[in-house]
């Protein structure tokens, strides 16, 4: 059975309607990664770091997996198949899809303060403000914040040197180093590119398929032909 493995970023979450923070409407249009999404920032403003969580939650909560997310599920049935993803929601697994990695975390864990691989599943979408870890320090969010080391990466890059076919969906590839796992590819390895704002790749030794459709409309048919043997 051939491996199949998925990059995904926000372009697949962003037909569910969930915001994407690079677009120029994005997130980061009305927020600073300084004063979100740092380690300094959550020493410095915990409520505020809190609170912008809290509200990604409540948005991730309130919307559904669409055909991308429903398609790959399918993947599981013909090949050996991970789905890496930069998304930080559980779209992907409320579809389906059993083998996820998440490179930059998980909207739906909080974990300790000191020590993020312990983690802790959140009910509903709020977190508080004094709550704690069992090992006695404060929860944070789950997430990999900038200038932190993404500890998913060693994992993931030992999927992709395994794969037969590469598949990267909706992300523009510049958020490194999670944008370098297409470095480690082996050669003659098919990709494809779902995306209407495909970045330009260049690899040594690989075919590239790039199909210029949003993630929804793409995706369901590249998976239609990978099952049905018309693609590599």
């Amino acid at each position: 059975m051939k491996n199949i493995v998925i990059f995904t970023g926000a372009g697949v979450s962003a037909e569910s309607g969930i915001a994407t923070f690079r677009d120029s409407d994005g997130l980061w249009a009305n927020y600073s990664i300084e004063d979100v999404c740092t380690p300094q920032a959550l020493a410095r403003n915990r409520g505020g770091v809190i609170d912008f969580y809290n509200m990604r939650r409540r948005e991730v909560l309130s919307k559904k997996p669409n055909d991308a997310h429903l398609a790959l599920k399918r993947l599981e049935n013909h090949f050996h198949t991970t789905i890496v993803t930069q998304n930080v929601d559980d779209l992907h697994e409320r579809a389906g899809s059993h083998n996820v990695i998440h490179l930059h975390g998980e909207i739906g864990k909080l974990c300790s303060s000191r020590d993020t691989s312990k983690t802790v599943k959140i009910e509903g979408w709020e977190q508080r403000l004094d709550e704690r870890h069992a090992d006695g320090s404060l929860l944070r969010p789950f997430i990999v914040f900038f200038g932190e080391q993404v500890p998913m990466l060693e994992e993931a890059i030992d999927i992709v040197q395994k794969a037969d076919i590469f598949v990267v969906i909706g992300t523009s590839l510049q958020v490194y180093p999670a944008a370098s796992l297409l470095c480690y590819l082996r050669e003659a390895v098919p990709v494809y590119v779902v995306d209407p704002k495909a970045p330009p790749l260049s690899l040594r030794n690989n075919p590239i398929v790039v199909i210029r459709q949003t993630a929804a409309k793409g995706v369901p048919e590249l998976v239609n032909g990978l099952i049905e043997g018309s693609l590599a």
